[in-house]
């Protein structure tokens, strides 16, 4: 049964059995045909039992192995290395199929390569996850067959292979590196004149020209004889919330990502940045409860729990409750902290129901409410209008991306920061913001 399940005929097969078929046929008329079909139907027999022989002969003619991580970053190309050995003493032609994750629903999935006696290839394929959750790959299929083609035999190799799927890591790390080497003004985050001083002490020092008369500290300068100056280093430590809004709103997807799960991708990016900067970070997530809550700390090893906590964010069909939101922050945020809001609102009706709560929120907090872009109206917007339905449809659409204005400047009409950015630029945009503040010393 093992080897009935193994064999495959080789499409090559059925062009041999076709042309036999077609002398036989010949033969009807021309008898001398008959001869001919008869040499080249045993001629395939022949051939057959032969391909089956050197196929079969080795018990494990073919190793193959799907190397996957532990974790895949969502929304990003991950790839997946594949290592395929020939244990045949003789050239062979290779067939892949591997069985891809149903999320992926991608079923044609093949590649194909030729291998020389003894000889091993490695190769790589690109997977985009959207959605968070685990994936489970099926088995890595291998057919082989010989130079005769007449038959292909089937290996398969680790079946249920699982990878977890986690925000987006590689924009993490791409941010982090740029943290540190400060070179994020390379990729269009603003580099921003600081302004003032901080209120942080760090020492007493001597004075030396060029340090600032106002910094003389008088006391000191009485008991040492000397002119001493206070120094001041930039204040750090400040806390930062990033706060996700997984009502209905955040359902809506871009490019096949959710708005909730850019706000996963960019809060963990962020949240390393700002921690980077020693500043202390934490979360909340929220819709018709508070579904995740996490302190502000300032451990570079605190980025693995606020990883894991966004790993398991979702969205539901529900109305967020905003009261619930001031409620909490009243009781749990004691600090004046800066509150990164990702949330998205589609009509100015909807945000003047929440303005309340906002402005409530922003007297004892640094609120930045930040709300997205319709990217998909632009189409609508820039193509050109030729009959009264598309007339209607883009006038909608620009009434659509003139209310998100609106709410933006509303906001800041009352005082509260905003970001609107498109969901692609989301992640430099907050970061751009984030700078701004720090550098303008609002917080």
């Amino acid at each position: 049964m093992k080897f009935i399940k193994s064999l495959y005929i080789h499409k090559q097969f059925y062009i041999y059995i076709a042309l036999a078929s077609v002398c036989f046929m010949i033969s009807f008329w021309i008898p001398v045909f008959f001869s001919i079909a008869c040499i080249i139907t045993i001629g395939i027999g022949v051939v057959l039992l032969v391909d089956l022989l050197i196929l079969y002969k080795e018990k494990q003619g073919i190793t193959a192995r799907r190397i996957l991580p532990d974790k895949f970053s969502n929304s990003d190309d991950n790839p997946v290395p594949i290592t395929i050995k020939n244990n045949y003493s003789f050239k062979t032609i290779i067939d892949v199929i591997d069985e891809l994750p149903v999320q992926f629903q991608k079923r044609d999935f093949s590649y194909k390569t030729e291998l020389n006696p003894k000889q091993s290839h490695n190769f790589e394929y690109l997977v985009r996850p959207v959605e968070r959750g685990e994936y489970y790959f099926g088995h890595l299929n291998i057919y082989v067959s010989s130079i005769l083609k007449i038959v292909k035999r089937k290996y398969q190799f680790q079946n249920q292979q699982m990878v977890m799927v986690y925000p987006s890591i590689i924009q993490m790390q791409k941010y982090d590196f740029l943290a540190i080497s400060n070179t994020l003004t390379e990729i269009g985050l603003k580099k921003i004149r600081r302004i003032g001083h901080t209120a942080e002490f760090e020492q007493i020092k001597e004075y030396v020209k060029g340090d600032d008369f106002r910094t003389v500290n008088w006391k000191a300068t009485a008991k040492h004889a000397q002119l001493m100056v206070n120094q001041f280093q930039d204040e750090k430590s400040q806390p930062i919330y990033s706060v996700i809004d997984s009502g209905r709103v955040m359902k809506m997807p871009f490019n096949g990502l959710k708005l909730l799960d850019y706000a996963i991708n960019s809060t963990l990016a962020f949240s390393n940045v700002a921690l980077k900067k020693h500043d202390k970070v934490g979360m909340f997530s929220f819709s018709r409860k508070i579904e995740t809550f996490l302190p502000a700390a300032n451990k570079l090893t605190y980025l693995n729990r606020i990883l894991e906590s966004l790993y398991n964010v979702n969205t539901l069909f529900y109305d967020s409750d905003y009261s619930l939101l001031y409620a909490q922050l009243k009781r749990k945020v004691t600090h004046r902290s800066l509150l990164l809001l990702y949330t998205n609102f589609e009509h100015l009706s909807a945000l003047k129901r929440q303005m309340p709560y906002l402005q409530a929120i922003s007297k004892k907090h640094m609120l930045v409410i930040i709300l997205f872009e319709n990217t998909e109206l632009d189409s609508i917007i820039n193509e050109n209008a030729e009959d009264l339905q598309s007339i209607y449809h883009k006038t909608i659409a620009e009434k659509f991306a003139y209310e998100k204005r609106l709410m933006a400047k509303e906001l800041q009409k009352h005082g509260i920061q905003t970001i609107l950015t498109a969901p692609e630029q989301l992640t430099i945009n907050t970061i751009n913001k984030y700078l701004e503040i720090k550098a303008r010393g609002l917080l």
